[in-house]
C-alpha cells in the first residue's frame, strides 16, 4: 500500500511517497534494471548459435534451431576478413572429427525437432563451416562478453567526473538499444552493433545500482530489503528474456530476436525517464548543490598504510577471482553449444530456454542463502566473506561432476535436461557464495576515496575470466566431453584452494572488517 511520508534522507528522493515501505524510487530502478538484463541476457543468449548457425557459414539457419536452407556470404560482415585473421587456428585432427559426427546428425535428421534428413553433400558443407567456426565463436563470445566488463572502468569515472548516474543510465541505454536494432536490421553490422552494446553497457552497469542505495540514509534498515527487491528484478528480467527472445528467433527468425531484446531496453528507458521526479540526486548533483566541496574534500589526502594493504589484499583477491569468471561463464558458451546440441529439449521449448536456468535458481535460492547466512551469524558460525569466495570456487568446479558423468553416459548421442540443468543449480549455489560476496567485500573494504576505481578492478577480473573463458571455450571441439568437463572441474577447485590459502594473510590484511551486508544488496551489483 502506497503511503506518503513528510520526513526525507538527506540527498534522498525528492518525493516523500512510499510503496511498501519504500521509496516510489526503488520501484522505477527494479523495472528499468529488469528491463535492460532483458536486453542484455535475451541477445546474449543467441550470440554464439547466431555466430555458428548463421553469421559466418553459407548455407544457414534461418530459424534457430530448425533447417539449414538460406544462403549467405559471411565476407559481406563488415569487418569479418580481418577478425578472422586474427583468430586462433583450428585444429585439423579435431575438426574432421567434428565434421564427420555433425555430417552423421544432419544426415539422419532430428524428429524431436522435425528436421528432415539431409543430402549428404550439403549436409558435409554445413558440417564443414560449422565446425571450423565454432572454436572461433567461442573466442568471440569471450572477448564480447569480456569487454562487457571492461567499459564500466570507464563509464564509471566519466559518470563521476562529468555526467553522473543518472545522465550515465541514459547514455548507456540508448547506445545498448541502438546496438540491438542495428543487430536486428543489418548482418552486415553486426561488429558494429556488438559495439554499441560493449560501449553502452560501460555507462549503463556501473551507475544504475548506484542509484537504489542513494534512495537511503547511511544506517536505513531498509536498505538491505530494496535490495533483495532490486536484484529480484535483474533475474527476473534475466529470466523471462530467453522465453520471448529465443522463441521469436525460433519463429520468425534470428533478428527478431535482437529485435525483442532492443525492445526491452527502450520500454527500459521509458520507465527511467518517467520515473525521474522519484530518483535521489546523483553524486554530480549533490556536489553542484554543495558547491563541488564534496569533490575538492574527496581528491584531498593520500592513502594511510593500512590502507595500502587493504588495496593490495582486493588486488590478490580479484586476480585470483579470474579463474572462477572463466569457468563460471562456460554457462552461455560451450553449456549452451551442449543443450543445443547434445539434449533432448520436448518439442514444444528451444534450448535457448537453457539461459533462463540459471537466474530461475538465483531466484529462488538468492532469499534462503540470505536466511541462512544469518542464522549462521547469529552463532557465529558465519564463514568469512574470502570463505564464503573459496567455497563458492570450489562448488562451481564441482558442479562439472555432472556434466562428466553426462558426457560419459551420453557418448555421441543425446540425453536429457537433466544433465545441464542440474550442473546449473550446483553452479548457481557457487555463484551465490562468490559472486555477492566479492562485490560486498570490495564496497567494504576499499578506502572511501577510491571505492569506484577498486569496483573497477572486480569488473577488470570479469573482463580477463570472461576472455579466458572463450579460450577454454574453444577446447571444447578438441578434447572429448569428458576431458573438458573434467578441466573445467580441475580449474574451479584449483582457484578455491587458492583463495583458501590466502583466507588468513588476506583477512589479516583487511582486518577490521565491518558488519557482513546480506547478500542481496551485494548481489545487485554483480549483474
Amino acid at each position: 500500500m502506497a503511503t506518503t511520508t513528510e520526513s526525507k534522507p538527506p540527498n534522498g528522493p525528492p518525493s516523500g511517497k512510499q510503496l511498501f515501505g519504500h521509496p516510489i524510487g526503488l520501484f522505477v530502478l527494479f523495472f528499468t534494471e529488469m528491463w535492460e538484463r532483458f536486453s542484455y541476457y535475451g541477445m546474449r543468449g543467441l550470440l554464439k548459435l547466431y555466430m555458428v548457425n548463421f553469421l559466418f557459414i553459407t548455407i544457414r539457419q534461418q530459424y534457430q534451431g530448425k533447417a539449414y536452407e538460406a544462403a549467405g556470404d559471411p565476407n559481406s560482415v563488415l569487418g569479418w576478413t580481418t577478425i578472422k585473421k586474427l583468430l586462433p587456428t583450428v585444429d585439423q585432427a579435431k575438426l574432421a572429427e567434428c565434421i564427420t559426427e555433425k555430417t552423421a546428425a544432419l544426415v539422419k535428421g532430428d524428429e524431436v525437432k522435425k528436421l528432415a534428413p539431409m543430402a549428404e553433400e550439403i549436409a558435409q558443407s554445413v558440417a564443414s563451416q560449422t565446425c571450423a567456426v565454432a572454436p572461433n565463436a567461442s573466442v568471440l563470445y569471450g572477448w564480447y562478453t569480456g569487454l562487457v566488463y571492461l567499459t564500466p572502468v570507464l563509464g564509471g569515472l566519466i559518470a563521476d567526473k562529468y555526467l553522473g548516474q543518472k545522465r550515465s543510465v541514459f547514455v548507456g541505454g540508448t547506445l545498448m538499444a541502438l546496438g540491438q536494432f542495428v543487430l536486428f536490421g543489418s548482418e552486415a553490422a553486426f561488429f558494429i552493433g556488438l559495439m554499441l552494446l560493449i560501449i553502452g553497457n560501460g555507462f549503463f552497469k556501473p551507475n544504475i545500482s548506484t542509484q537504489v542505495g542513494n534512495l537511503y540514509p547511511p544506517g536505513d534498515p531498509r536498505r538491505d530489503g530494496a535490495f533483495t527487491i532490486f536484484y529480484m528484478g535483474i533475474n527476473l528480467g534475466a529470466f523471462i528474456c530467453n522465453f520471448i527472445c529465443g522463441s521469436l528467433a525460433a519463429a520468425y527468425g534470428w533478428r527478431y530476436g535482437f529485435m525483442a531484446a532492443g525492445i526491452g531496453m527502450c520500454i527500459g528507458m521509458v520507465v527511467q525517464l518517467v520515473g525521474q521526479k522519484t530518483l535521489a540526486p546523483d553524486t554530480r548533483q549533490q556536489q553542484k548543490a554543495e558547491g563541488g566541496k564534496a569533490a575538492a574534500a574527496e581528491k584531498s589526502g593520500s592513502l594511510t598504510k593500512s590502507e595500502w594493504k587493504r588495496v593490495y589484499a582486493l588486488i590478490i583477491l580479484c586476480a585470483l577471482n579470474i579463474v572462477f569468471w572463466a569457468v563460471y561463464e562456460q554457462q552461455g558458451n560451450t553449456m549452451q553449444t551442449w543443450a543445443d546440441e547434445k539434449t533432448i529439449w520436448p518439442s514444444w521449448a528451444s534450448s535457448t530456454w537453457f539461459q533462463s536456468v540459471n537466474p530461475a535458481f538465483i531466484f529462488l535460492l538468492a532469499p534462503l542463502f540470505d536466511r541462512l547466512w544469518t542464522w549462521q551469524n547469529k552463532r557465529g558460525k558465519e564463514p568469512s566473506s574470502v570463505a564464503k569466495m573459496a567455497i563458492g570456487c570450489f562448488v562451481v568446479g564441482g558442479s562439472f561432476i555432472v556434466m562428466v558423468i553426462g558426457a560419459k553416459l551420453i557418448g555421441s548421442g543425446k540425453g536429457t535436461v537433466f544433465w545441464p540443468i542440474f550442473c546449473t543449480l550446483l553452479l548457481t549455489v557457487g555463484e551465490l557464495y562468490l559472486s555477492p560476496i566479492g562485490l560486498s567485500l570490495v564496497t567494504k573494504v576499499s578506502p572511501v576515496r577510491i571505492v569506484s576505481l577498486m569496483m573497477g578492478m572486480w569488473f577488470l577480473s570479469s573482463f580477463f575470466g570472461n576472455i579466458l573463458s572463450g579460450y577454454i571455450g574453444q577446447l571444447y571441439t578438441t578434447m572429448s566431453g569428458e576431458i573438458f568437463f573434467l578441466l573445467l572441474m580441475a580449474l574451479g577447485i584449483a582457484a578455491g584452494v587458492a583463495i583458501w590459502a590466502f583466507n588468513k594473510p588476506l583477512k589479516s590484511a583487511m582486518a577490521p572488517e565491518p558488519a557482513a551486508t546480506p547478500p542481496a544488496e551485494e548481489a545487485a551489483a554483480a549483474q
